[in-house]
């Protein structure tokens, strides 16, 4: 089933006020006072929202069916992690234009052929943005462009092949949600 074939019928709430009670360089936390029209008293509720830019994600893979991946350390759950490149789209930027400078910026490697994943949301319960995914492949090394890192990130770069990338995936070592997503689109495009 396609998303152009499902038809959704459930009514939308709208927004009645919206406050940003909050700003970070990241995410915005916005109090919105929202209504459903349809009932015969207006059924009105507050919710608390994360605005945040849209992201983008990439999986890399080189001519010899290797997965590039970063290994940095992630403040939400005090843990390193093992992921697949990524990061926020900036003003001005396409999804496309994003991720190929991400790819460079965190890896030092590029590619020449791009393909479209799809966007997903990571919890559109709380948060406003989709994450874009991208397939790279035949990508190659080129060397890290001296870019305005941010100083808080130590990035490790890996290279393994891509059936241990998935395996990896399958127990659970690799788990960040939108990385998953990443692979079941991957997968889902292998199978077509």
């Amino acid at each position: 089933m396609s998303d152009k074939s499902f038809r959704f019928t459930i009514e939308p709430w709208s927004v009645v006020r919206e406050n940003k009670e909050y700003k970070t360089p990241i995410f915005n936390l916005l109090h919105r006072k929202m209504r459903l029209e349809s009932e015969s008293e207006y059924n009105e509720g507050y919710f608390y929202v994360l605005e945040a830019p849209e992201w983008v994600n990439v999986l890399p893979i080189t001519e010899d069916k290797k997965v590039v991946l970063v290994e940095q350390f992630r403040y939400g759950i005090e843990q390193p992690t093992l992921e697949i490149p990524g990061g926020m789209v900036d003003s001005g930027e396409t999804p496309l234009e994003a991720i190929q400078r991400e790819l460079a910026e965190e890896t030092g490697y590029k590619s020449e052929q791009w393909e479209n994943l799809g966007k997903v949301s990571a919890n559109p319960a709380i948060m406003t943005n989709y994450t874009h995914l991208y397939l790279a492949q035949n990508c190659e090394f080129s060397g890290f462009r001296e870019t305005e890192s941010d100083i808080h990130e130590r990035i490790k770069v890996h290279a393994l092949l891509l059936e241990d990338f998935l395996s990896m995936v399958e127990e659970g070592t690799i788990h960040h949600s939108i990385m998953v997503a990443a692979v079941a689109r991957y997968l889902l495009r292998e199978r077509m």
